[in-house]
């Protein structure tokens, strides 16, 4: 089966995730964001990142490989980092965005893993690790400007379908945000990993010291499934 066609715009979108989707993108919120992204488009706003990649993080986590979910909030701002997957920038980044060093420095404590040369995170999306933001949109410039527009609607059903449809994901959420989003996920079904976000506002509230890299690997050990190798070439 190839990638098929979407009502909202050229996207494409993976089949596995289209075989549980589809109807979403004819309900009435998905036609005004729609809309609202046409128009925003109009008014010669930059949209980040660009539209081949606003379902990158579906598009490189087919359903049936999803081991565990990284749930962010919206794309970075800043022109030339965004590409569809939470906390990643691509390739030639540097310095890499403050939450994104927070994250590598505590993967360097909690596994002796050291990412500090990269941010390009696509290596674990490829391995099963689903790195979902709430809006898959945003302006330049212009952090949350694409809040409430329907995104968020959108997010919720790809973790309601990932909550009902499997079994022993583990799903981290950092921060009040994500948290808010994932409170309805089956924690005698899933692990649930909560702590403060990596941002530098808030990682030395309860990020930094939390490991969620070994508890991810050692429950996804626990239930037969191959851990994420969370070091990055």
């Amino acid at each position: 089966m190839s990638n098929q066609e979407l009502t909202l715009g050229h996207i494409k979108l993976d089949p596995s995730w289209l075989h549980y989707l589809q109807t979403e993108f004819d309900q009435p919120y998905m036609l005004q964001l729609k809309q609202f992204l046409a128009e925003e488009k109009q008014k010669g706003k930059t949209i980040l990142p660009k539209p081949s990649e606003w379902f990158n993080a579906l598009n490189s986590t087919p359903f049936e490989q999803v081991k565990v979910v990284i749930l962010g909030q919206d794309p970075y701002p800043t022109f030339g980092h965004a590409h569809g997957l939470s906390f990643s920038v691509l390739p030639d980044v540097f310095p890499l965005p403050k939450s994104l060093q927070n994250i590598n420095k505590e993967l360097s404590s909690d596994l002796n893993v050291h990412n500090q040369h990269t941010g390009y995170l696509l290596p674990w999306a490829q391995q099963g690790v689903l790195l979902l933001n709430a809006v898959l949109t945003v302006e330049a410039g212009h952090t949350h400007a694409h809040q409430n527009k329907g995104w968020e609607k959108f997010t919720d059903r790809v973790i309601q379908i990932l909550n009902q449809h499997k079994q022993h994901l583990v799903f981290i959420l950092w921060g009040a945000y994500a948290q808010k989003k994932g409170a309805f996920i089956d924690r005698q079904r899933h692990l649930v990993l909560q702590s403060a976000h990596p941002s530098p506002l808030s990682a030395h509230r309860g990020f930094f010291g939390s490991r969620p890299f070994s508890q991810a690997n050692h429950y996804l050990q626990q239930h037969q499934i191959r851990p994420i190798n969370w070091a990055l070439p």
